[in-house]
């Protein structure tokens, strides 16, 4: 199927509410999110910004708002920089929790899997070519005077590093952030539930929610929902705000 049908048919389903994968269902709840909590003077952050989808919807909702975008691999990056020129501030860097650089996994096969470690990977040959992309923190990159109502993070396992080197953004702004955490990838980096729990919840006063919880004005999940999502698949997109339903 080409990418034009595929493109295609993904926007229909997504328009009438039918979720064939799980993807298909977190790409639509995060188009909901995305249209009724950004206002047109916002600013965002996009990392991982890939092709561009999500800044799309960005750009959408905030057209009058500043938005740093991030893409280490340098033809996604190279595409992005000429696309969102005068939109958006796109780096290509790698978010991380220190500067410097880092050897990093590009897959060819499956652009998406790509991160600075292997992981595992939904695919039986993974062509994996290792190149080399600068390290930054969040914090050294966005200025301190800088509000910032919204950040998306797919980092293929990279989360805790990006959200540990973005601590002051977290605790000066208290944005909004949907990240991507599960299974297959964040344990190749070290990193677990209790880690992005206590990061998130206990040091910066934030609730996690399921995507389609916040919608719903539901609970947050506790740290043992947290930790069973993450065990069984269940769910790996998440969102983090200081609301409390």
């Amino acid at each position: 199927m080409q990418k034009k049908t595929r493109d295609f048919v993904k926007e229909l389903l997504i328009r009438f509410r039918i979720d064939l994968t799980r993807n298909i269902k977190y790409d639509r709840l995060t188009r909901i999110i995305i249209s009724t909590s950004i206002r047109e003077n916002d600013n965002c952050i996009d990392v991982g910004c890939h092709k561009g989808e999500i800044l799309d919807l960005m750009l959408k909702s905030a057209p009058l708002g500043k938005h740093y975008v991030f893409e280490p691999i340098p033809f996604l990056y190279d595409q992005l920089k000429t696309q969102y020129e005068g939109r958006a501030h796109v780096f290509p860097f790698a978010l991380s929790d220190k500067n410097g650089e880092s050897t990093f996994q590009l897959v060819k096969n499956a652009l998406a899997y790509s991160g600075i470690k292997k992981r595992a990977y939904k695919l039986k040959d993974p062509d994996i070519e290792e190149i080399t992309v600068a390290l930054k923190t969040l914090d050294e990159i966005i200025p301190s005077n800088e509000k910032i109502r919204f950040v998306k993070i797919d980092v293929e396992g990279g989360e805790l590093g990006v959200l540990k080197g973005a601590k002051r953004v977290l605790s000066e702004n208290k944005p909004i952030v949907i990240f991507e955490f599960g299974k297959g990838a964040s344990e190749f980096y070290g990193s677990s539930p209790d880690d992005i729990f206590k990061l998130l919840c206990t040091e910066h006063g934030y609730h996690i929610y399921t995507l389609k919880y916040y919608i719903q004005k539901k609970k947050p999940v506790d740290f043992e929902m947290f930790q069973q999502y993450f065990n069984s698949g269940d769910e790996y997109y998440f969102i983090a705000s200081i609301e409390v339903f």
